[in-house]
């Protein structure tokens, strides 16, 4: 497992690598985030108008949820999980052009995500789905239910893994992306899994220079505010880069595991050995 570990520290490099001839892939997840900040707005903002408003103080508080706000959590869901997966899509999109020795454009990813509009919308559909069944059984039982809501919710993530990319390469429905990807984890042993260890360790080395710098400036404080701060500014807009980064980064690593595992295709900037000790293929 440590070999497999190390394998995967070493694609997450190599991932790192192609990152830093296509920086503008970092957008992507940028592009993301803020569209999932305006659509978190669209939906607090008028809550809170009818909070404020006293539009609430008619409800029972029996200590349950109230039914309307599944729906509404249907909604929110939706929207935002239509906006990740588009822009994953579209990076994704990118990161097979690259793979293939041609140069991508933030355009040529754009263009390839909105060709999978059908199978994006199902797939924010079904995720959405998804989560409001698992937020509903978190919420059903005081003690139990967040228990069996993460356990049920790390099982989705795990089967869902390659969903995304072959969403996006083989234009298939929801339900045959689900399959496929259980297929091609059950054909690597799931050990894809296992790999992915080494590069969370990059990502956490990626992001230990801003929490340095973030317990640095908190320290200062106590003696020169003004530097404080200012530490504290700069770790927060390195940590904001680093996560749009690691974002980034993450979908890369992705990328070339499916390609390797589904077809047995070594991405052009990368080492066979890399691919090939991350996990066990056995297609």
């Amino acid at each position: 497992m440590f070999d497999r570990i190390a394998n995967s520290f070493a694609l997450a490099r190599s991932s790192w690598e192609v990152l830093k001839r296509d920086k503008q892939l970092v957008l992507f997840p940028v592009l993301s985030g803020i569209g999932c900040v305006l659509v978190t707005l669209s939906f607090a903002v008028p809550l809170a108008v009818v909070a404020l408003r006293g539009g609430f103080d008619q409800m029972q508080d029996n200590g349950q949820v109230p039914v309307w706000v599944y729906p509404l959590a249907f909604a929110f869901y939706f929207c935002n999980y239509f906006v990740i997966v588009f822009c994953n899509a579209a990076l994704i999109s990118c990161a097979l052009v690259r793979f293939g020795g041609e140069t991508p454009t933030l355009a040529d990813g754009f263009r390839a995500a909105a060709s999978r509009l059908p199978q994006i919308l199902a797939w924010a559909l079904v995720s959405a789905t998804v989560g409001v069944l698992l937020k509903a059984i978190e919420n059903a039982h005081e003690k139990g239910g967040e228990f069996i809501s993460a356990l049920l919710g790390t099982a989705w993530t795990v089967v869902t893994y390659f969903v995304v990319p072959v969403l996006v390469v083989e234009k298939v429905g929801p339900l045959q992306a689900v399959r496929r990807s259980v297929t091609i984890l059950k054909a690597t042993w799931g050990e894809a899994l296992v790999g992915h260890w080494g590069l969370g360790f990059f990502l956490f080395l990626l992001t230990l220079p801003g929490i340095l710098l973030l317990v640095g400036g908190a320290a200062v404080c106590a003696k020169a505010v003004p530097v404080g701060l200012a530490l504290i500014a700069v770790a927060v807009v390195y940590l904001l880069a680093a996560s749009a980064a690691g974002s980034a980064l993450s979908t890369l690593f992705l990328s070339a595991l499916y390609q390797y595992a589904a077809f047995n295709q070594v991405p052009v900037g990368f080492a066979s050995g890399e691919l090939a000790g991350a996990f066990t293929t056995k297609q």
